[in-house]
């Protein structure tokens, strides 16, 4: 009897390890709608956590490291913090920590670029234009006209609880996304650029944040004198001789000027679209012998077209799949005066 009491202890002791040390004992969120308090609470729409991220991207004081990666090329990774201060001035920093090195400082709409062997500039704007979209993080219900934004559900990221948000093309003529906002904070967490057959071009992943009552010691340094004086940005609008008739859902026409291409020194006519996600650059010069022609490729998540339409060479360049970069491309009509 005492040797089939030990047989007993004994196996029971290796069904329990077996129980706690097996994979498939490992906690994982479930992908939809959980009956738990939590998710009760926090039983948001796709856009209504938008709105909760953009909240807390602007009104909380944070140190966050991400980095972002795409198949094939070597990761990049960041520093992000943001302060809030009771005088009602915002600042941020975003430096890049891989290579020589590149930092933006924003104080209130002031946002000031240093890099090695390049002279300090400023520029106006709102938020630091770094690995989220900016239009994004400020103002993701303007977005709505070009994506849907749909409730997934719960997830973990970085060990945290976070909501899936998939944002989608209207019109299918853009890249998708998966975004992970952190159910606590409201902070992004994760976002996959996804090309039309759903494979993954573009990650931008937090590997550690934290969140503090008071602006992290950095901001408390910088001599806000001493930063460099906004560059006067020219609002002269060139009336080109061609317009673009096709645009996907939600995009449009941002910036239009002339300017010289540094590496050829030709002139080009050029034009910025915009959905808020992504933009795409329209180039139209002269047909040149020595240049390209007619040709398309993607390099990462980038398409690169070239064409020849009615004696002008039209160059497309943006995070668009190749199909619609030719549309835009064989849209450029004469402008009717």
């Amino acid at each position: 009897m005492l040797n089939l009491s030990l047989r007993f202890k004994a196996a029971a002791t290796l069904m329990l390890a077996a129980v706690l040390f097996s994979p498939l004992c490992v906690a994982q969120e479930p992908e939809g709608d959980v009956d738990s308090p939590e998710a009760a609470v926090e039983k948001l729409s796709g856009a209504q956590w938008l709105l909760k991220m953009s909240q807390a991207v602007s009104q909380t004081n944070y140190q966050m490291s991400l980095v972002e990666q795409r198949p094939g090329s070597d990761t990049v990774p960041y520093l992000w913090r943001h302060g809030v201060f009771e005088n009602g001035i915002t600042m941020e920093q975003l430096s890049m920590l891989n290579g020589p090195g590149k930092e933006f400082i924003r104080v209130n709409r002031q946002v000031s670029v240093f890099e090695p062997n390049v002279a300090p500039f400023s520029l106006s704007g709102r938020i630091i234009d770094g690995p989220f979209p900016s239009d994004l993080l400020l103002n993701p219900l303007d977005l709505q006209s070009a994506y849907t934004f749909i409730a997934i559900g719960r997830g973990r990221v970085s060990g945290r609880a976070a909501q899936q948000i998939r944002i989608v093309s209207r019109d299918n003529s853009r890249y998708a996304y998966q975004l992970w906002v952190d159910e606590e904070t409201g902070m992004p967490l994760k976002m996959n650029m996804l090309d039309q057959s759903g494979q993954l071009i573009k990650q931008i992943q937090v590997t550690q944040f934290t969140t503090s009552a008071e602006p992290h010691e950095f901001f408390s340094r910088i001599n806000h004198e001493a930063l460099p004086t906004i560059t006067a940005v020219p609002l002269s609008y060139h009336q080109h001789n061609w317009q673009i008739a096709y645009m996907p859902i939600g995009m449009t026409e941002v910036k239009r000027n002339t300017h010289r291409l540094s590496v050829t020194d030709q002139v080009v006519e050029y034009a910025m679209l915009s959905d808020g996600m992504v933009e795409v650059s329209v180039y139209v010069m002269p047909i040149s012998a020595s240049g390209p022609q007619n040709n398309v490729y993607r390099h990462e998540s980038k398409t690169l077209l070239n064409r020849t339409e009615g004696g002008m060479q039209i160059s497309v360049i943006g995070e668009i799949p190749p199909q619609t970069a030719n549309k835009i491309a064989t849209s450029l009509v004469a402008r009717v005066e």
